[in-house]
């Protein structure tokens, strides 16, 4: 019982180390919970906990082709997330909040396009799946025996954990942003979405520098 906890526990904190350092998928969470609440902010870091999820898992059980098939397609998907980010940060630069009987109107991003856009994008970096393979190999998970019902049963648990702990961040994180929401007005919103979209197009410039530099 005490194991369980323990691989539950590892997956928890490679989960929040994963997801708290600032990224785009942190500055979207954060400007989508200012313009549309929390609800919206946290479905949109839970579609990128959903793809570290998945890559999790195959970094775990070593998923050898796919790893294989991803990684050797790395540029390509690498393009397809900076079209994603260049895009993203074209509509949150257009976007323009209004004061209406005190409240904030502002253009909504419907619940699944707010995570299928985070998911999505987190997915285009398929080098992920070899970072989680490195970090459960340093957890204790050897691929090599993932036929054994306990080998299995522990990467299992780690990648729970690693969706759980990324949740919990995303949860803190819209909750927190959530909390000052009232006292942001539509000009400050604006300003906000203007600075959100020359970050997002850094991270996309970024990326772009990483292709060149592989």
């Amino acid at each position: 019982m005490l194991d369980v906890f323990s691989d539950f526990a590892k997956g928890l904190v490679i989960g929040v180390s994963i997801a708290a350092p600032v990224g785009p998928i942190g500055i979207l969470c954060m400007r989508t919970t200012l313009a549309q609440g929390m609800k919206a902010g946290f479905v949109t870091g839970l579609g990128a906990a959903t793809a570290d999820a998945i890559y999790a898992a195959l970094g775990a059980f070593g998923v050898g082709a796919v790893t294989l098939i991803l990684a050797s397609a790395g540029t390509y998907l690498r393009i397809l997330g900076i079209a994603v980010l260049i895009w993203i940060a074209w509509n949150t630069w257009r976007q323009k909040a209004v004061a209406s009987d005190g409240q904030i109107l502002a253009p909504a991003l419907s619940l699944w396009a707010a995570f299928a856009s985070t998911c999505g994008l987190t997915l285009t970096n398929p080098m992920t799946i070899l970072s989680f393979a490195a970090i459960f190999v340093g957890a204790g998970l050897s691929v090599s025996n993932a036929a054994s019902a306990n080998i299995a049963l522990q990467g299992t648990l780690l990648v729970a954990g690693t969706f759980v702990g990324s949740m919990a961040w995303w949860l803190f994180l819209s909750g927190s942003v959530a909390a000052f929401r009232a006292k942001v007005g539509p000009n400050a919103l604006n300003a906000i979405n203007k600075i959100s979209a020359v970050v997002l197009l850094g991270f996309a410039a970024w990326m772009v520098t990483q292709i060149f530099a592989a």
